[in-house]
Order: C-alpha cells, then structure tokens, then sequence
C-alpha cells in the first residue's frame, strides 16, 4: 500500500504556460496588450502603482539567490569609488591642470593605501571556513563598483573565493566590476532595498574613505545599531585622520545630540589585520569563534 506516487504539482508551471502565452496569434483580443500574463507585460510592472510589487520583486531576488548560494553571513566592505589603485595615482597628479586638481589628486594619493588594505583584508575573511553545514560565512559584499569596491571583490578572487556586489541603476553608467562573482552580481533600482540587503546577512562592517554614498550607508548602519533596530555588530572604520578630519565625532557627543557612548560603536583601524583582529576579538566576546583556513 505503500507503492503509490504523488506528482509533485498538478498545474502546469509558469514557464510553460508563459511559453504557450507568447505563440503568435492573429485575434485582436489577443493583440492586445490587457491579453498579456501580467508578469510578463513590462508596461504594467511598470506601472506607478505596481512599485509595492517592485519593491517586493528587488527584495526577493537577491534573497533567494543568496540563500541557494549558502551565503549565511557577509563582510561588508564601503569605501569610495574614486580612490585610486596605488600604480594609477601618480596619474592622477600627472593629469591635474589646477592647483586645485592637484591638491585633490594628491589627496586621493595619500589614501590609494586604502586599495590594498581593503584588498588584503578581503583576502583574510575569504579563508574563513564554512560551518559544518556548508554555510558560508563572512563572504566578501561591496558595492560591486570600482575602487574600494573592486579591492574587495578582488581580494576574495585572489582567494579563489565568491563574492557578491550590490550594483545601482545610476544616470552615469556603472559597470560591476571584473571581480564579483557573476552569479552574485545584483543590480538594484532602488537605494532603500540595496542599502537593506547590505545589512540583512552583515557580520562585520569595514568602511574606508568615501563620499556621500560611504556616509550614508555609514551612517544609516550606525543610526539603526544606535537605536536598537539591528543588533551590534563590529564595524571598523579605516583611517582615523581622514575620518576626524571630515566628522567632528567628539562635537556631536558635546552638543548633546548624541551621547557619548555612541562614540563605541565603531573602532578606527589602519590596517586589514587590525580591522580582522577587532572582528575576531568581538565575537569572540559573544561566544563565537571565527577559522580561517
């Protein structure tokens, strides 16, 4: 009696029927674009009022496809996506045709060390192991853009490790860079749902010089620990001069707008291995111990 075989599904599944949907016809109706299956009428996904449908649509895609990866957790890594790979700088300078291009190529010099710190640090979290169940841990996220970003998607290819990159639809045409693993490349339309898979599998932050996209994430990430809607995490911030040189942290506490320990939520580092030990030594805290292999 115990011979019998269920079919997994009795309806047909959407592909097919979509399949059958798109064979040429000749009837008006079907001409028509109200005949169209409605998740394959761009015109009406489209549509002003179908953006809760978008939203659900931009957030459910990469969750599917991060959790079929076994990606568990991630390393984010910010940063800008101006700072130079250090044998590109001195081009920079080269080409500057002011006073003011050069200060500001010099500048940009001066921190392409940030390039290799994020590219090692890439490096170190890739060779944490899987957990027992093949979970991987601690994979390497960016912005999937250049610079910092490319630093770190290519610190976890020189490991021979995946890594994923949350792209966005700009006006100026931004490529992923060649070093996010093509199954893991997203690419967003909205900044809100980008912003929230940033964070949805975060186990560490690292966030390098940047502009105002590298102070909003920062400072939504740091917004959201300070009250309570995500749990503390460790985040690192590269560069103490260039950080207290653009935010005067201590000035924030003094006017009363923010208190004082908030300052604790965030350690300045100026090296990968640092920033690895201070991610190491505070979840070693919490009963957790990271391997890398």
């Amino acid at each position: 009696m115990n011979d019998l075989v269920t079919p997994k599904r009795v309806f047909h599944p959407a592909r097919e029927d979509a399949e059958v949907a798109n064979r040429p016809t000749e009837a008006p109706q079907t001409q028509h674009a109200a005949y169209r299956l409605a998740f394959q009428d761009m015109d009406f996904l489209l549509r002003e009022d179908l953006r809760p449908v978008r939203f659900q649509l931009e957030l459910l895609k990469p969750e599917l496809l991060l959790d079929e990866a076994n990606i568990e957790s991630t390393f984010v890594f910010y940063g800008s996506a101006r700072i130079p790979e250090p044998d590109k700088a001195e081009a920079l300078i080269a080409n500057a045709a002011t006073d003011y291009q050069r200060l500001v190529a010099e500048r940009l010099r001066a921190k392409a060390k940030y390039y290799d710190e994020a590219r090692r640090l890439a490096r170190i979290v890739s060779r944490v192991e899987p957990t027992d169940d093949g979970k991987r841990q601690f994979v390497v996220c960016s912005g999937g853009g250049p610079s910092i970003m490319e630093a770190a998607n290519r610190g976890a290819c020189d490991e021979g490790q995946e890594s994923v990159g949350l792209n966005i639809v700009l006006r100026h045409e931004q490529m992923p860079n060649p070093y996010v693993t093509p199954a893991l490349s997203f690419q967003f339309h909205y900044f809100a749902l980008r912003k929230m898979h940033f964070l949805l599998r975060a186990r560490a932050v690292a966030v390098f010089p940047g502009g105002y996209g590298t102070f909003d994430e920062m400072f939504e990430l740091l917004t959201l620990i300070q009250t309570g809607k995500v749990k503390p995490l460790p985040i690192v911030l590269f560069g103490r001069e260039f950080w207290e040189r653009v935010v005067n942290w201590e000035a924030l506490a003094e006017e009363g707008v923010i208190n004082l320990d908030d300052l604790d939520l965030f350690k300045f580092v100026e090296s990968a291995e640092e920033a690895w030990d201070h991610v190491r030594a505070y979840w070693s805290e919490q009963g957790e111990t990271l391997v890398a292999a």
